[in-house]
Formats: C-alpha cells, sequence, structure tokens
C-alpha cells in the first residue's frame, strides 16, 4: 500500500516467529529461527546459513561491489545484492537508487523441480526396503496361482512442496529451503548407512525418490499445523542432524517393521489386531427342541426382495430365449469384473490361439476401497479414499495384481437360467423339516461368468458336516478365485469323484460333475419347509439354482445402518457381536475362505439373534411351560 521508510524497524515485530510477510514493515532479530531453548547456538546459526536469511532483502544498484547470492527463479537467475544490515548509512548506500517500479521483483510462479541430480532416479528398492509407510510405498506380496502383483515403483516426486488443499503455512520459497536442508540431514545418513551397510542392513537403505518421499511427507504433516510449521521442520531437521547412523539404523528397523506388517496385512484385507477380549459365549436359556421352535421368528420373508438379487420364480422358455439371443448379438464381449475393461470372451476357445479371453492380462486391485481416517492434526482436511489391498488412493494406478485374464460375472435372473434354470426345492418326505441347514458356496470365474466351484452344508445348531464337496463347472476355468474360494488348481486336478459311502480321502475333498448335481445333492437334505441358514444367501441360491422358501439370511438378520444394497460382512458382524476372527491369515498367509466355517459362522449368528429375541420377548411376559411358549 505504501513505501516503507523503515520508521518501524526498530519496533519488534508482534509476529516475530509466524511472520511470512516478504517485506514486513517492523524489525525482526537474526535469531527468530530459534525453534527450541536446548539447541546450541552453534547448531542453530548453522540451519540459519543452511535456509538463508528469511527476510527478502532490498535491492540497491547493481554496480555496488557487495557480495550477493543467486536466487533461484526460472530458466535464468538475477543477482541481488543484500543491503548491509547496519543502520547507519554509508557513502556506498547514498547512491542512487532505481525507481520503486524497477526495484520491486515479482516472485515467479512455483515451478516443478527436478531431483538435485537432474534425473529421475529409478527406485531401486522394493516397497518392504524402503519402509516407508506412505501410501505409494504399501505394495502386496507374491500372489498365487495366476495372480503376480505389480510392484509399483513409488511416484516420481521432485524436491519441490507438495499443493496443499488448504492455505500454504509459508512461502513457497521458505518451504522450499526447509525441503532442501530436510534432505540433505536424510541423505547424509542414508549415504553413511549405504556405505557400511552389512547384508543384513540392506533393505533397511532408502532409494533417492523413497528419500525425497519422507522429506515430503514429513513436511506435509506439518504442514497441517501452520501456526507452528516452521519450527516443526526445523526441529526434525536438527533431530536428524544430530543423530548417529547406529539411531538411524534403529528407526529404520521400526519403519522396515511396520510397513511389512501393514503390508502383509492390506494385502489379505484383514484386521491387523486380534480382539483383546475372549469369544463370547452364546446362550439362549433355550433346549435344541425351544430353539427350533422359535427359529420361525428369524425368517427371512422374499417379499420385495427380488430387485436385490433373489430369484422367486421359475424362468419361463420365453425369457431364456430372449437371453440367448442377447448374449449371441454382444458378440461374447463382457466388462470385466476387475479392472472394469471390455474384452471378448470365447467359450469355445479362440481358433488362432486357443485363447479363452481376450484382452491381455488383467490389472486391479483387490481391495474394496475405504475412507482414510483425517489426520487428528488437521480434522477438516479432506479424507482421502485408498484400496485396502495396497494403500494407494484411487485414481494413483491401475492397480497393484495382474491375472491371466479379465473375468465377468452374470446377475441377471434370465441369462443364469440359459446356463441352467432355476428349480424350486422339491418335497421330501425323508428329512425332518424342521431341521436347518447352514450352507456356504464359493464361486470362480468361466467363461459363463460366475459358477459355483464348492459347497458345504452343515446341521444347525450343531454345526455337524452334512457334506463338503467341489463343483465341476459347466465352462471352462478363467481363474478360481481363490484369494476368497480357497479352492486351488491342485484342489481340482487331485480331487476324487463324489461317493455318498463317503471313503476316507486323507482330508481331500470330492467332486461332483456338474451344479445340477451339487443342487440334487443339497435337495436330499432339504424340503420346502426346512429352513436355509447363510449370509448372503441369494448368491449361493443363484449359484446353485434353487429357489427356496424358508430362508434365514444374516446379512438382513443384520441389517447395514444405510439399508440394501448394503450389506455387513460377515467377518465384521462375528467380531462385532460375537468376538471371533474367521478367516484369518495364518503364519502371514491365507489360503482364502473356508465354506465350512462361514457356514457355522452364519448359524452362530443365528443363534445369538435368536438370544436376543428370546431376551426381548421375556421383557414382555413369554414364558416357557411343558415345552410350549405361553404368552403374556
Amino acid at each position: 500500500m505504501f513505501t516503507s521508510k523503515g520508521l518501524f524497524s526498530q519496533i519488534g515485530c508482534p509476529y516475530q516467529d509466524t511472520c511470512v510477510l516478504p517485506r514486513c514493515i517492523f524489525g525482526h532479530s537474526e535469531n527468530q529461527f530459534d525453534t527450541s531453548a536446548d539447541v546450541s547456538q552453534e547448531e542453530q546459526s548453522t540451519v540459519d546459513d543452511q535456509l538463508g536469511q528469511r527476510k527478502r532483502q532490498k535491492v540497491v544498484e547493481e554496480t555496488e561491489e557487495a557480495d550477493g547470492e543467486t536466487r533461484f527463479g526460472g530458466s535464468d537467475t538475477r543477482k541481488q545484492i543484500s543491503k548491509p544490515s547496519s543502520p547507519k548509512s554509508t557513502p556506498e548506500s547514498k547512491a542512487p537508487k532505481r525507481s520503486l517500479a524497477a526495484t520491486k521483483e515479482i516472485s515467479p510462479p512455483p515451478l516443478r523441480r527436478k531431483p538435485p541430480n537432474g534425473t529421475q532416479v529409478p527406485v531401486k528398492n522394493s516397497p518392504a526396503q524402503n519402509g516407508h509407510t506412505s501410501a505409494t510405498a504399501s505394495m502386496p506380496t507374491t500372489s498365487k496361482a495366476n495372480k503376480t502383483p505389480v510392484k509399483a515403483p513409488l511416484k516420481v516426486e521432485s524436491l519441490n512442496p507438495r499443493s496443499l488443499n488448504r492455505p500454504a503455512p509459508a512461502t513457497h520459497d521458505m518451504r522450499y529451503r526447509l525441503l532442501k536442508a530436510l534432505h540433505e540431514q536424510l541423505t547424509r545418513l542414508n549415504s553413511e548407512l549405504e556405505k557400511d551397510a552389512s547384508a543384513s542392513e540392506e533393505e533397511l537403505v532408502l532409494s533417492d525418490q523413497a528419500v525425497i518421499t519422507m522429506c515430503l511427507d514429513i513436511e506435509e504433516e506439518a504442514a497441517a499445523s501452520p501456526t507452528i510449521y516452521s519450527n516443526l521442520v526445523k526441529n526434525k531437521i536438527l533431530v536428524y542432524k544430530r543423530m548417529s547412523v547406529k539411531q538411524w539404523v534403529e528407526e529404520r528397523e521400526r519403519e522396515v517393521a511396520k510397513a511389512k506388517a501393514l503390508e502383509a496385512a492390506l494385502m489379505l484385507d484383514t484386521p491387523t489386531t486380534k480382539p483383546t477380549e475372549p469369544p463370547k459365549p452364546i446362550e439362549t436359556g433355550l433346549n435344541i427342541h425351544e430353539e427350533l421352535t422359535l427359529l420361525h421368528r428369524l425368517y427371512t420373508p422374499l417379499d420385495g426382495l427380488s430387485k436385490h438379487g433373489y430369484v422367486t420364480e421359475i424362468l419361463t422358455e420365453k425369457e431364456i430365449e430372449t437371453a440367448r439371443k442377447g448374449i449371441e448379438s454382444a458378440g461374447g464381449f463382457e466388462v470385466c469384473d476387475r479392472c472394469k475393461t471390455r474384452f471378448q470372451v470365447f467359450p469355445g476357445r479362440r481358433e488362432e490361439d486357443g485363447a479363452l479371453a481376450g484382452g491381455g492380462k488383467c490389472t486391479y486391485h483387490f481391495g474394496k476401497p475405504y475412507f482414510q481416517d483425517p489426520s487428528p492434526n488437521d480434522p477438516k482436511a479432506k479424507r482421502v479414499k485408498r484400496y485396502r489391498c495396497c494403500g494407494e488412493s484411487m485414481g494413483d494406478s491401475a492397480g497393484c495384481t495382474q491375472a491371466e485374464n479379465h473375468v465377468f460375472k452374470v446377475t441377471e435372473a434370465k441369462r443364469l437360467a440359459a446356463i441352467l434354470n432355476f428349480e424350486k426345492t422339491p418335497e421330501n418326505l425323508a428329512r425332518v423339516s424342521d431341521r436347518p441347514v447352514c450352507i456356504d458356496g464359493e464361486m470362480g470365474y468361466t467363461v459363463y461368468g460366475l459358477e459355483l466351484i464348492r459347497l458345504t452344508a452343515t446341521s444347525w445348531p450343531t454345526g455337524e458336516p452334512l457334506f463338503d464337496v467341489l463343483v465341476r463347472p459347466l465352462g471352462p476355468i478363467l481363474d478360481l478365485n481363490s484369494r476368497y474360494s480357497g479352492v486351488w488348481p491342485k484342489h481340482m486336478a487331485e480331487a476324487l469323484p463324489w461317493s455318498a459311502a463317503g471313503e476316507d480321502t486323507n482330508g481331500k475333498l470330492r467332486i461332483v460333475d456338474s451344479p445340477a448335481a451339487a443342487r440334487a445333492l443339497l435337495f436330499s437334505y432339504l424340503s420346502p419347509a426346512t429352513p436355509l441358514i447363510g449370509h448372503g444367501l441369494e448368491n449361493d441360491l443363484n449359484a446353485t439354482r434353487i429357489i427356496h422358501p424358508t430362508i434365514i439370511d444374516t446379512a438382513l438378520l443384520f441389517p447395514h445402518k444405510a439399508g440394501l444394497p448394503y450389506r455387513n460382512g460377515l467377518k465384521m458382524l462375528m467380531q462385532t457381536h460375537l468376538n471371533r476372527q474367521i478367516q484369518v491369515v495364518v503364519d502371514g498367509k491365507m489360503d482364502g475362505h473356508d465354506s465350512k466355517e462361514d457356514a457355522n459362522a452364519a448359524g452362530d449368528l443365528v443363534r445369538y439373534a435368536l438370544a436376543k429375541e428370546w431376551s426381548k420377548m421375556q421383557m414382555y411376559g413369554w414364558v416357557v411351560k411343558d415345552g410350549e411358549f405361553k404368552p403374556p
């Protein structure tokens, strides 16, 4: 607004520690960057020398013989001469000054700086070696059976302050100077470690890009607290300046261990902590007969569920023919269920090379996206959506896992019936209608979509197994989805044919010839009045092509707070209500879901809900007398 005459230069700035004005009219002490009382003046002066003076100096005539500094601007650099700090005038200072227009400089826009060496350095260490726990550093390990994780490198960034979604805590030039000083100390420690690193310490050495990423993360985290931003960064600089190589090794070991643990947990989409309390026992206060009598209160009504995936009526031949014509007109083109790429399927194999699907390999994220918790330093910051498999934010990469083929699934009832039509549960006089059955099916991808490859049934409430069989799908297999199904190629190859006699197979599963054979096997344990229990039952019923009138779906018994189509996962329900862990990691590996475990888990949730229902009934005055429930 007006040119400063220096009238306030002897008055200390009221915002001495946080002032970021380029031409503040008030005076600033030379030790304004003092960050803590316990830092020696010698160390602090060293940091100040590295950072340069915070105040922008007034430009005088270029012809004066004084020391100057080269200011980073753009492709051209301009020499600036610092005005003597002495308040007394000198003959040299009385030289004619340029006009305000000539002396007032226009700061150039922030440029995208390259790394110090001027080139992009390739990543030479794996994410586990980098040990940095940022989103771009967490990578999955190698998976089995046609799934090779793609080791995405660290995001290439230059030593330039990141753009923020909030006002910057300091000028761009000041942020860059702080970053440069921080990078210098981290590079020193990393170089000393690399020079004397033993074989066991090689994974502790950071790549050049990882050092830059670490600096940017530290600076960005400090920027969340603008009032103390400069103090936070400078304290970090002094901490690393005084840190010995031994201390740096210890810090890197902790970071690498933390990164590996997080990597394994995110890859398998499992919680990193176990329940702190023992599993909750299920006590209904009723005997088995009374539980079976009361079970009808938990039946899931099928009215209105057809729009959420349940099939309640057998498809007609006209509807099936319409679906077949649609499939024929599509020419085998589908949308990948994983990466959403459009590709072509060849049920009879492609003539040129015998391939079952086109489009090349599929690169995708197998973990579901979630919103990262906001930082405690800045709770109003925008929440970032990341993938649970690798921790990357949405849009940063195409995927972290690679499969040989693209895959697809079919949810439309007409298309499912065009492959194998639905059947209603027939009458079965040989079975007692009040003996509930818990089921769980596992699916794999074929040229016909998502097909049944394993079916398990257990008795409720005892949990005794009825059968557990592999199922040979109708179409050639594209992907067994082993990460979740738990069925691997060796299981399908080594399985013996199913036999009702139940000979000993040394723990190996038997296999039935088709989904129709698996359906007939399940029908032998059911009648229309038999309660069928499961989690997300529409998936299992559609895979087996069964229409059953009496069901208890725990996904609907414990509804999501947002309502349909959102549903709670079986693992989350077991941990929340019964404090039990299912689908857990064993020795850092998980070979897929156990369908028997999942079936019994759904049955235990039903018993838990039954106990709650009986407790509620007792509050209203219901009692059990002579094995019968008496109303109030």
